[in-house]
């Protein structure tokens, strides 16, 4: 008896840990919901194009991400094991990566479907590749929950059969909506990796800072050009989206991943869409019909199976 008493102090304590994990990327999944309406505000106020606010995004964020990183472990902070520093350098590109291909497969199928394929297939690539190479198990809670989010998300985005017409150049919209979906399941799974040797800022700052490179490369190359002209107002939502869900929100997003699996923290951010429609409803009048709304309610279904499976 004696061992298991003394056991239990432990057990709680992780317990704890898991729950705290998983609320911060909720946390974080909150703070991307925000992302959807501060840049259809930022349309309104100033002619941009997606590939712009994506870089804007990152170039901003950037700076803070190392200045408070080298706050937090000074000159430690470009202190990377040379078998981690292929990771950062892929945390990098999948940021830009995620970013280029999302923004790239919207007016080629849409924004439904585009966003459909991007959310609803990086899960299970997440789940698949745990599994094979975090030794992670793949349990019936997290099998319901993932089940549950999924077709929460796609009702959500409006998704119906035959709701948006087939355009010549959907197959190849398609493959960058996958593109973009395998960018962010490798993001996460090298967060995985890195988030119990580093301080959460090291690695994101330097990512970021490398994905900020490559994706002024993407907007500068865009038929668009780089937008660099803003109103004072504009450079505000600009900041908001560095600082904020961008920055901040990848800090709280890698402190979770410490002690959060890699399948359940990507169902979790399934709460961003989730966010950002009721954001859209609160300032944009946006509304959601039933079909929505049973979406909404699955994606809450969904988060508190995860919660109940974290707490055993």
């Amino acid at each position: 008896m004696q061992p298991q008493e003394a056991a239990s102090p432990s057990i709680e304590v992780a317990r704890a840990e898991s729950r705290r994990g998983l609320l911060w990327v909720m946390l974080a999944a909150v703070l991307w919901g925000t992302v959807g309406v501060t840049t259809k505000s930022l349309y309104a106020l100033s002619p941009t194009n997606p590939l712009s606010v994506g870089f804007f995004r990152l170039a901003l964020s950037a700076p803070a991400l190392l200045a408070a990183c080298g706050l937090a472990v000074g000159a430690r902070m470009f202190a990377i094991a040379r078998r981690d520093a292929i990771a950062v350098v892929v945390i990098g590109a999948m940021m830009a990566l995620y970013q280029a291909c999302y923004f790239a497969a919207i007016p080629r199928v849409g924004v439904a479907i585009a966003t459909l394929v991007t959310l609803c297939t990086a899960p299970v690539i997440v789940a698949a590749s745990s599994a094979l190479f975090l030794g992670e198990r793949f349990t019936r809670a997290i099998g319901g929950a993932m089940a549950c989010a999924l077709a929460g998300v796609a009702l959500l985005v409006g998704f119906a059969p035959g709701a948006s017409s087939v355009q010549a150049d959907a197959p190849s919209g398609v493959l960058l909506a996958l593109g973009s979906a395998t960018a962010y399941a490798v993001l996460t799974l090298c967060s995985r990796r890195l988030a119990g040797r580093y301080h959460p800022l090291q690695p994101i700052a330097i990512g970021f800072t490398l994905g900020a490179l490559a994706l002024a490369a993407f907007a500068i190359a865009s038929p668009g050009g780089l937008v660099v002209s803003y109103p004072a107002v504009g450079w505000l939502h600009l900041l908001y989206l560095g600082l904020v869900p961008t920055a901040f929100g990848y800090f709280v997003f890698l402190a979770g991943m410490r002690t959060t699996p890699a399948t359940v923290a990507t169902l979790v951010t399934l709460v961003e869409p989730l966010t950002s429609t009721f954001l859209a409803w609160l300032l944009f009048d946006e509304r959601l019909g039933p079909t929505g709304g049973l979406g909404a309610l699955l994606l809450l279904a969904a988060m508190v199976v995860l919660y109940r499976d974290a707490r055993q």
